[in-house]
């Protein structure tokens, strides 16, 4: 986002926080696909992701006096939406995945992904623990750096590295162990 478009949406954040609805509006079309696109990656399903995206808008509203500008909404918004998806998360026992029937609407027609292999990572995203899992979502979908998701989680930066160390490793593990099954099973 250009500097205008984030001073018009500072200026937006101000009318919001005097309680013009449609300058929350605004802020909210601003936001929603960051914060459901994380939940959605952390949670593994539509309904659940459109749930807390909805709960995080909710809680937002009461929460907008202490909101001091754009960027601070955005850390705010990936904070609160990586927090309650790990609650969500610790109170499950397993994350549900989409159906193979739903998968097709994950992917554009533009999209030049391998969607068995998206799949397979979001399934081996799946198997981490939801710390981990917000780590590496912050860290790869969001692109923040280890001190930011320090801050955003509220964990020590030591621990954010070896979230992503040891997530990234166990995936490749994984993952060169399910090329190794292949080249087996092609080879018999």
């Amino acid at each position: 986002m250009n500097d205008a478009a984030l001073d018009l949406l500072d200026e937006y954040l101000a009318k919001a926080r005097s309680g013009e609805r449609a300058a929350l509006a605004v802020l909210v079309h601003a936001h929603q696909r960051s914060v459901y696109s994380l939940a959605l990656r952390m949670l593994g399903t539509r309904d659940l992701a459109e749930d807390l995206t909805q709960d995080v808008f909710m809680q937002l509203n009461g929460k907008l006096k202490a909101i001091e500008s754009n960027k601070h909404l955005g850390f705010w918004l990936r904070q609160v939406t990586a927090n309650r998806a790990i609650d969500q998360l610790r109170r499950r026992s397993r994350v549900q995945m989409t159906s193979l029937d739903e998968e097709h609407q994950l992917f554009s027609a533009e999209d030049d992904s391998d969607p068995l292999l998206q799949r397979h990572l979001r399934g081996l995203l799946s198997d981490l623990s939801p710390p981990a899992r917000a780590v590496l979502l912050l860290r790869y979908q969001e692109d923040l750096d280890p001190l930011d998701i320090a801050r955003t989680l509220d964990m020590p930066i030591n621990t954010v590295k070896s979230h992503l160390k040891r997530s990234l490793e166990t995936m490749r593990e994984k993952i060169s162990g399910m090329q190794r099954t292949r080249c087996e099973d092609h080879s018999t």
